[in-house]
């Protein structure tokens, strides 16, 4: 067989299959997919088939009829008509195929997107709740030192000014350094003190925890905020436990406290601080966290795990 007449037989098929597959592709399935209805598909998908392949058996008979040694390309026979039928749907077919699944990829990543964003809509949601609780007790503690004309009211300041920045620049990201939670723990621990007169019984054990490992932020201040809501008091006393310790891209976090006798709420659902922690922790950490919370009469116990890979 001559180059010449291997491209005609090979090329005048493919051209009209191509024909076809492109008109199929773009403008005629689209309608199938948009409205679902099959009637409107057929009445646009059946002339198209026909007009090409009417075309097709014209060009074939003028193109390839002096190659032919029968009489195949001189006529329009039913095995013709059945095999140029099937060779058109079949390239047809696999084409429309492509589009199915490059829209079903399409259709996942906006699904992906939607998730993405209705799932960092509802943790700024709750850190929108959570940011104001703290903002308030801290102002309460800077509202108690001014009644009392106490000297350290400064200092006060100075720890809000650092927690109100951390809350702009930093809860509204993503994720932060392990540090620079630790530094905002620092000052609301601080703040405490000065508003229990630094009378606080408080045990702090903080090792072997990498800094630079990343974090959700607010993340485990609730549990220390807690921890002092229910279990100290300038009047009453009390006491609070925190052990934090980092083991490669582990995090644990344990945070004990004793149970004030004026508390007559469960701690375990008082407040929105606790119940917030839980929904941000199942979306920031789903399948990577284990939390444990152990009330008591006695003392309350919270034990975090967090995975941070």
């Amino acid at each position: 067989m001559e180059p010449k007449e291997a491209f005609a037989r090979i090329g005048v098929p493919m051209f009209f299959h191509l024909v076809l597959s492109y008109a199929h592709y773009f403008f005629i399935l689209p309608g199938l997919l948009r409205n679902k209805r099959l009637i409107p598909y057929l009445t646009r998908l059946i002339p198209a088939i026909a007009v090409v392949m009417c075309v097709q058996v014209l060009t074939e008979n003028q193109v390839l009829a002096p190659y032919a040694r029968t009489d195949y390309f001189t006529g329009f026979s039913w095995s013709r008509f059945v095999s140029t039928l099937w060779d058109q749907m079949s390239f047809m077919i696999f084409t429309g195929m492509i589009k199915f699944v490059v829209d079903w990829f399409e259709l996942e990543n906006k699904k992906k997107h939607l998730e993405n964003e209705k799932l960092n809509a509802e943790l700024n949601y709750l850190k929108a709740q959570i940011n104001p609780h703290f903002l308030f007790n801290t102002l309460h503690n800077l509202n108690y030192l001014a009644l009392s004309k106490n000297d350290q009211a400064s200092e006060v300041i100075v720890k809000l000014s650092n927690i109100m920045r951390y809350m702009i620049y930093e809860a509204g990201k993503s994720q932060v350094s392990v540090k620079a939670e630790l530094d905002y723990i620092a000052d609301y621990l601080d703040l405490e003190k000065i508003r229990l007169n630094r009378q606080a019984d408080l045990h702090m054990d903080i090792h072997n925890v990498d800094g630079q490992l990343p974090i959700a932020p607010l993340v485990l201040i609730p549990f220390i905020e807690n921890a002092f809501k229910h279990g100290m008091s300038d009047r009453e006393g009390g006491w609070v436990k925190i052990k934090l310790s980092s083991a490669e891209d582990q995090l644990h976090l344990v945070v004990e406290n004793s149970v004030l006798k004026k508390q007559s709420a469960d701690p375990l659902n008082s407040g929105f601080g606790l119940k917030n922690i839980r929904q941000r922790l199942q979306l920031a950490y789903e399948g990577k966290h284990e939390l444990m919370i152990e009330p008591d009469a006695e003392q309350f116990r919270v034990e975090l795990k967090l995975d941070l890979s």
